[in-house]
């Protein structure tokens, strides 16, 4: 491993048989996490209607926080003068944070993301200036300014925030780009990364660790050129991010082979991808880490995650729920999701008391942790295979 990284270290504990999960141990100056594993996004440095207490009671191993937002508001100077993520977040495990490529990305081509409520309030359409060699210029969603964001601010930002795993600055694009686009932006990824590298070689202190990002769209051979690029420069970790095609399958006939050019010896991310059929994609080959914001986002909306339903989700809006005493899952380990039935939650769901997403989000962190260490367990016992039918039939 890099000299870059005195304090970081990944191995692989155990390959799998027939494809490439593997299992993993990752360690962060904040403690280690298992692989394959879920990163929670607290987007705003603050995980949806929970504490981190509560968050790691429910299991979970590392959070995120979002470069972009954190950037535009408090600012990266106040949460350092806070004490970086992890006083704010009251959270004393490994923290990642993304390069904010995604949001200026999302913000400037759709207008607004899902990703931000902001209250009811929509964002400023098209608040993206110009993407260029230097960086990205775009407006705050706050208050209208101009913000300037290159590849060394990038690392400058993260470096404030102090979290332990980061990214380098890239250029997300969509499906409505044509292959010369994404050959070209590309290729400037590339040389952000280079200019990332250099930045955090300057500023570095062995607390934290750099990812590379993995682009080239649904195109093949720009996603192998990306990926053997990046194999050479100097990063901790890789990820693999960007478009993905318009449906599930595209999804997954991107990742497999792209991960055939990703060198073996780096633990591997996705970038916001939280579906159970594309985390079992994933893992088979060979992501060791996810994010995304769906489990304590569907809380939000009175949705449960739970082992063995369609798409691992129940609805408890549906009228059928009123009055039920069943446990949101009665087997569970977890001891609020056998405490609070299904009925409790309808109710106040119905009557929109926060308490409902409050109890929902700790249930759903539960059912992610659950459904990693059954994939961790699968790929220790070599019933991967067995595992994935039991979660997605």
């Amino acid at each position: 491993m890099s000299a870059l990284y005195p304090n970081f270290k990944f191995d692989i504990l155990k390959d799998a048989p027939g494809h490439r999960a593997r299992l993993g141990r990752l360690e962060t100056p904040h403690g280690a996490i298992e692989t394959p594993n879920f990163i929670f996004c607290g987007t705003h440095a603050g995980l949806r209607c929970m504490t981190g207490e509560e968050a790691k009671a429910a299991g979970a191993q590392i959070v995120l926080a979002n470069t972009y937002h954190m950037l535009v508001r408090p600012g990266p100077e106040i949460v350092e003068k806070l004490g970086g993520l992890h006083n704010m977040m009251v959270w004393d495990g490994p923290i990642m944070t993304d390069s904010g490529g995604f949001q200026i990305f999302i913000m400037g081509y759709e207008g607004e993301s899902d990703e931000i409520k902001m209250r009811g309030k929509k964002a400023a359409k098209k608040s993206l200036i110009k993407i260029n060699e230097e960086g990205a210029w775009f407006y705050s969603y706050k208050d209208g300014s101009k913000i300037h964001l290159t590849p060394e601010k990038s690392m400058d930002v993260q470096r404030a925030l102090g979290a332990d795993l980061i990214f380098q600055l890239d250029e997300c694009t969509s499906g409505a780009h044509g292959k010369n686009y994404h050959a070209d932006s590309m290729r400037m990824s590339l040389r952000w990364g280079d200019r990332c590298i250099k930045r955090f070689a300057e500023t570095g202190d062995g607390k934290q660790a750099l990812y590379g990002i993995v682009q080239g769209g649904n195109f093949m051979d720009l996603r192998e050129e990306s990926a053997k690029r990046i194999n050479e420069q100097d990063f901790f970790g890789m990820a693999i991010g960007g478009y993905f095609g318009k449906t599930q399958g595209e999804l997954h006939d991107i990742v497999r082979p792209t991960m055939e050019f990703v060198r073996r010896d780096r633990p591997v991310h996705m970038l916001g991808i939280g579906h159970v059929e594309d985390i079992f994609a994933g893992v088979k080959a060979g992501i060791d880490t996810f994010d995304c914001v769906e489990p304590t986002r569907l809380a939000g909306h009175g949705t449960m995650l739970l082992k063995g339903q369609p798409r691992m989700r129940i609805n408890l809006r549906n009228s059928k729920y009123r009055g039920d005493p069943t446990p949101l899952d009665p087997v569970s380990t977890f001891h609020i999701s056998r405490q609070y039935t299904r009925g409790t939650l309808h109710h106040l769901i119905q009557a929109q008391e926060p308490l409902a997403e409050h109890v929902l989000s700790m249930h759903n962190v539960s059912v992610m942790m659950q459904l990693f260490g059954e994939i961790r367990d699968g790929i220790k016992t070599d019933k991967l295979d067995q595992v994935e039918k039991e979660w997605i039939g």
